[in-house]
């Protein structure tokens, strides 16, 4: 009589403490990105600011350097991602944009990104990434590896 207590004791524990089982459904009603929609005055802008920024670097003049950057990067740049920075441009070739479009953050927020290659470059090899806030200040910029 035990063994029958002891054995429906443990089949009514383990059908207590057994875990439910959901179906999980995929909708497939995902967004497609939109094309990017940036005005010739916004790009414009940011060019501007992009190449106030690299003449500054590469001139070592930190004082504009801080002023086109944006306030929500300054703590995090460093002299040392500034100099990785001017490293990865080469400031003999000029530069031209590829590709316009958005970056989506960590936040959920979509910031400008403009994409660049040098001039005259027929590979369309991207060289730079900028990625700006709407009032021009520059949020992040990336050179691409280069082969050396």
């Amino acid at each position: 009589m035990r063994k029958l207590f002891l054995g429906l004791a443990i089949v009514c524990g383990q059908l207590m403490f057994a875990q439910k089982v959901v179906g999980l459904k995929v909708d497939k009603n995902q967004k497609k990105e939109v094309p990017a929609a940036i005005s010739k005055d916004k790009i414009n802008l940011y060019n501007s600011n992009l190449f106030k920024f690299l003449n500054a670097l590469q001139s070592s003049d930190q004082k504009t350097v801080d002023e086109l950057i944006s306030d929500k990067v300054k703590e995090i740049v460093t002299d040392d991602v500034l100099k990785k920075v001017k490293d990865g441009v080469d400031p003999n070739k000029k530069l031209e944009v590829l590709k316009v479009g958005y970056y989506s953050t960590m936040d959920g927020l979509n910031h400008p990104n403009i994409k660049y290659k040098y001039e005259g470059d027929t590979s369309s090899k991207e060289v730079l990434s900028a990625i700006f806030e709407d009032n021009g200040k520059i949020l992040g910029v990336m050179p691409i590896g280069n082969d050396k």
